[in-house]
């Protein structure tokens, strides 16, 4: 590609990323969907948990749309065997570019009654990710979001990050109810008990997006994630075992949520209290709530914190010597 070339698409990319986002949609509602954000730390398997959910609620006849918020784009890899699907931040771009038109063909893939796309995320240092998400949420209202009448709308956004971009359902009101994903790691739980405090920042703003629920995943049995969702005040939607069958499957990007299968039970059960556990407003708790939960051998929480004086930053004797600054008496 020529210089020229590169500079035009770096200030067609400019000046689309200066555009004011699109007014939150205020039309009729035709139909009563279910929006719902699943937020967790990186890793703690909530894709996966995501996957399975969405496809055990389409084998119920649910109508699902799958869509996956995290720039690592895994979301939908998970539900079709691994496979990368184009994502609609990158598509868009290179049909601008290209100057035609984006079509629903061309971001949108489907599995077994599940319709999913990811958002996707600009590349490493090139970048927001937070900006992306924004734009590809205007990018899918374009596309007829408001037509599709889906029963439940699935969002499963990275909970490490705490830029605007990644709280947008939150903050606009973008869906009814958020679920938190985390384990009996204190990792897993400060990002959940983050994404309370985001909740209940905007409650307090006149938001009106609450809590569901927790879904424990990797549950090994210590109990830390069942003691943070009765500290938080919500409740716990399912609790996934730690198992080394699932371990494996996931990691090859094989489904369990099927009716007939051993784990379809649990999917099940997960997909009822999904449906019917209603947006709570959290008692987020501060950082030393948070070590609470654990035992203070796991986690150091017994540390008492000890200041640094200047002659420790020295590495030996400091000797406090009279300052040469002048100061002048009011006149």
């Amino acid at each position: 590609m020529s210089i020229d070339a590169l500079l035009e698409q770096a200030a067609a990319l400019r000046a689309e990323a200066a555009e004011e986002p699109d007014p939150v949609h205020t039309g009729p509602v035709t139909k009563e969907t279910q929006i719902i954000a699943i937020y967790g730390k990186g890793g703690s398997g909530k894709s996966f948990a995501l996957a399975n959910l969405s496809y055990m609620m389409a084998q119920q006849g649910k109508r699902v749309l799958l869509i996956g918020c995290d720039p690592k784009s895994d979301t939908t890899s998970l539900l079709f065997g691994g496979k990368a699907t184009p994502t609609i931040i990158e598509t868009s771009s290179r049909k601008k570019l290209a100057g035609e038109e984006l079509t629903i063909e061309d971001v949108c893939f489907q599995r077994d009654g599940v319709f999913a796309m990811e958002l996707g995320g600009p590349e490493v240092g090139r970048g927001c990710g937070g900006r992306g998400i924004i734009h590809g949420f205007e990018t899918i209202e374009k596309l007829g979001f408001h037509d599709w009448g889906f029963d439940y709308v699935l969002l499963d956004f990275l909970g490490d990050v705490v830029c605007g971009g990644f709280g947008l359902p939150i903050a606009r009101d973008m869906c009814q109810k958020v679920i938190v994903v985390g384990s009996n790691d204190l990792q897993s739980l400060y990002v959940a008990n983050n994404v309370c405090k985001a909740v209940e920042y905007f409650r307090k703003l006149g938001g009106n997006v609450g809590v569901a629920g927790i879904l424990i995943n990797k549950d090994d049995g210590t109990g830390e994630a069942q003691a943070f969702a009765e500290a938080v005040g919500i409740p716990v939607l399912a609790s996934i075992p730690a198992h080394e069958e699932i371990r494996r499957k996931s990691a090859n990007y094989q489904i369990i949520g099927t009716p007939d299968g051993p784990w379809g039970p649990l999917f099940a059960e997960l997909a009822a209290n999904v449906e019917t556990a209603p947006p709570v407003r959290p008692t987020p708790l501060d950082q030393d709530g948070l070590l609470g939960l654990f035992k203070p051998e796991d986690t150091g929480g017994n540390f008492v914190l000890k200041p640094a004086s200047q002659a420790d930053m020295r590495g030996g004797v400091f000797e406090e010597k009279p300052s040469l600054e002048v100061v002048y008496d009011n006149v």
